[in-house]
């Protein structure tokens, strides 16, 4: 059998699998409009998906996972509560020497709750480890919104939260900004001297800068400078504020050991407790689904390099024996992404996908010994 038709025979295994367990299969169009997706992560997403144009339907993008197809159908005509698996091709753009394939099978679950969003997320990372427990992966569990509750607990400017929460998925970025905005690293050269010539006032600054060159007009450049005006006024994030969510980034337990430290965490940052109150609720509803939580990996940093719906409980399983290769699965929960494509409904989500080609490239490896 040609690699092909063994991996698309695993997927197809797989696909079964999660239908004989309530999933209902859907299947998405290859071409997604590209504004849907541009709206969602801005003009970031043009790095990682191949698009092209349609005389008739405008930019379009070749699909780089099922979710937010998924999340627009049931949005739009799904019956509560719901469960959905789909198997096929996703397509993303590598870096140059990255040798991770460009095109790969995926098959997902996808379950839409609002009862009990604990059991939800135990119901997946569950399904997902028992599809997978030949292999014998290592799995690794984390949280967003506990990231997400720390930023919005610190003493600082809305407008400065707001910069941190869009960059918790881009962490080098995100560091930057924390670094700047608790005064361990200063503004660029160029900002500071720019603040010093408006300092007069920006019509003179705009006048004396001579004729416009370029398409920005002078109301874009002085609304500009406004906001970095506003910006260096706002008030520092304070140095033991920042060593908290150092603490946080850095937490790498055992999944009861994780919360307690959090639940310590938290006497700093109270804007924790109903982030911590969802682990909470998580950890026992996981206890119940047959997870061995008191060896469960958990780490605070996990997730902030995948897609960026998710905002709550995410998860890998990775084959510590392959560590050039990506998670064998990986899923979370994305509830804010059904709020911005529901029209004004929302619902709990949580899902997750396997890719079919990694779990039989173990397989054969296993086989082979």
């Amino acid at each position: 059998m040609s690699d092909k038709r063994a991996i698309r025979a695993e997927g197809e295994r797989l696909f079964a699998f999660l239908q004989d367990n309530g999933g209902l299969p859907v299947d998405a169009d290859i071409l997604q409009p590209a504004e849907t997706l541009l709206d969602l992560y801005g003009e970031d997403i043009r790095a990682r998906a191949y698009t092209t144009q349609d005389p008739n339907r405008g930019e379009l993008m070749m699909r780089p996972d099922f979710t937010v197809p998924v999340v627009q159908m049931h949005m739009a005509q799904g019956a509560e509560p719901a469960r959905y698996t789909y198997l096929g091709e996703v397509f993303r753009k590598q870096e140059a020497s990255a040798a991770r394939a460009s095109e790969y099978l995926q098959v997902g679950y996808e379950v839409f709750d609002r009862d009990n969003p604990a059991a939800a997320d135990a119901e997946v990372f569950a399904l997902f480890s028992k599809a997978l427990a030949p292999l014998n992966l290592r799995p690794v569990t984390g949280d967003i919104g506990i990231l997400m509750a720390a930023v919005e607990s610190l003493t600082t400017s809305d407008r400065r939260k707001r910069a941190l929460r869009r960059h918790i998925w881009r962490p080098r970025r995100f560091r930057t900004l924390l670094d700047r905005f608790t005064g361990r690293s200063a503004p660029p050269a160029s900002r500071l001297a720019l603040l010093e010539k408006a300092a007069s006032g920006i019509d003179s600054l705009l006048e004396a800068e001579g004729p416009q060159i370029g398409l920005r007009k002078p109301e874009d450049i002085a609304r500009r400078i406004r906001f970095l005006q506003a910006d260096a006024e706002a008030v520092m994030i304070s140095s033991s504020e920042a060593e908290v969510l150092d603490t946080i980034l850095g937490i790498r337990e055992t999944l009861p050991n994780a919360y307690e430290h959090l639940r310590d965490v938290a006497v700093d940052l109270s804007g924790l407790t109903p982030a911590l109150d969802r682990l909470e609720a998580r950890i026992e509803a996981l206890g119940r689904a047959g997870v061995d939580v008191e060896q469960l990996p958990f780490e605070a940093n996990y997730g902030r390099t995948t897609m960026e719906y998710y905002d709550g409980f995410v998860f890998g399983l990775i084959s510590e024996g392959r560590p050039d290769l990506p998670p064998i699965a990986s899923g979370g929960r994305y509830d804010a992404l059904t709020r911005v494509l529901g029209g004004g409904r929302e619902i709990p989500a949580v899902g997750g996908v396997i890719r079919p080609e990694l779990v039989q490239a173990l397989s054969r490896q296993e086989g082979d010994r």
